[in-house]
């Protein structure tokens, strides 16, 4: 942030060539590594098509639904009050919300043994979607974290 009053302007990137969609630019962006963004965009595009057949919708739509299904609601933040400090649960931006999504999925993917990232990226994104694997698991524990700390839910400020 910067110290003066003026507010930090938030960069969208452009819309990906196939889907015209920043989200899909976004997901491509997230997965790039050391800069190989057109073997970036080959593993994304792959598992799109894939997780797509698999549960019977456009590719596009399948990553919005995926993302959907794994974006957080609530989480907690630790706030220190008095010597001690307390995790408080916060409601999630959305923009914020669909960063951690993204993230998570493609961390789930990489973890996963074997295969190619296009079919492990499609497998994770077909899961997601289906309300089942560990970014689903993800979302729920930080779910849970937060219901069991609604306690402290006076200490947000």
């Amino acid at each position: 942030m910067p110290r003066d009053a003026r507010r930090v302007v938030k960069r969208t990137p452009q819309p990906d060539a196939k889907y015209d969609s920043v989200t899909v630019s976004k997901f491509i962006n997230r997965l790039m590594i050391r800069g190989q963004k057109a073997t970036a965009e080959r593993i994304v595009y792959d598992a799109l098509q894939i997780a797509a057949e698999q549960v019977n919708s456009s590719p596009d739509e399948a990553l919005e639904r995926a993302i959907k299904s794994a974006t957080p609601l609530v989480m907690v933040k630790s706030r220190r009050v008095g010597g001690a400090t307390y995790q408080v649960p916060m409601e999630v931006a959305e923009d914020r919300g669909r960063a951690l999504a993204m993230r998570w999925l493609i961390a789930s993917a990489r973890a996963r043994s074997g295969k190619s990232m296009k079919v492990k990226l499609a497998a994770e994104l077909a899961d997601a979607i289906q309300g089942r694997g560990v970014t689903i698991k993800k979302r729920e524990d930080i779910h849970r974290m937060a219901e069991a700390n609604k306690a402290f839910a006076h200490y947000r400020w």
